[in-house]
């Protein structure tokens, strides 16, 4: 079976890649030619999934799941929430989107936060959602160098470690993605 993942974020595919079965055949919108930059006009996580994964399949009548994922910050009312990867800018730039978190969180008692993935399918003429959630809290600084987005300031509940500082395995073992891929894949076998 060919399932395109609707991302153009390289780190992204490949953390997905290592969790789909082999009989899956995963393809990227670059490895199906679509260079679109798909709008995400949605309002809610949810939103912004459908509309990507709606665009591969009236484009390119493919089978495809897409994802939108969003980092809430309880202090912050729910910021940066749908606008995280643009949290700082258009230009969506992870150290910026950093950099305005942490300055934001100044002078906050509360640190805590969760990350939270809605996955949208669209295959054989029907649409799926799948969900996941990781609670956590943001450190004070950044720390390690793996994984990308906010795992560098982004502490799990139950370790005292980043998720830039775990090793892929067990990020995707206990993260937000890893929570919903498992369901899509439940899903799918």
């Amino acid at each position: 079976m060919k399932l395109v993942f609707a991302t153009h974020n390289k780190n992204k595919f490949n953390e997905v890649k290592t969790l789909i079965p082999k009989h899956i055949e995963l393809v990227s919108l670059t490895d199906i030619g679509c260079f679109d930059e798909i709008p995400e006009t949605g309002i809610t996580l949810e939103e912004n999934a459908h509309i990507k994964a709606d665009y591969v399949t009236k484009n390119y009548g493919l089978s495809c799941f897409a994802d939108d994922t969003g980092l809430l910050v309880d202090s912050l009312n729910g910021e940066p929430g749908v606008y995280s990867a643009r949290y700082a800018g258009e230009n969506k730039n992870s150290d910026d989107n950093m950099n305005k978190l942490l300055e934001n969180l100044k002078g906050k008692n509360s640190r805590a936060a969760h990350f939270k993935t809605v996955i949208a399918l669209n295959i054989n003429e029907k649409k799926h959602v799948f969900s996941g959630i990781v609670e956590g809290s943001i450190t004070q600084e950044k720390k390690g160098d793996k994984g990308f987005g906010y795992d560098p300031i982004f502490q799990p509940n139950g370790y005292k470690t980043t998720f830039a500082e775990l090793p892929l395995d067990t990020k995707n073992s206990i993260s937000h993605r890893g929570r919903a891929m498992r369901k899509l894949i439940d899903f799918l076998q």
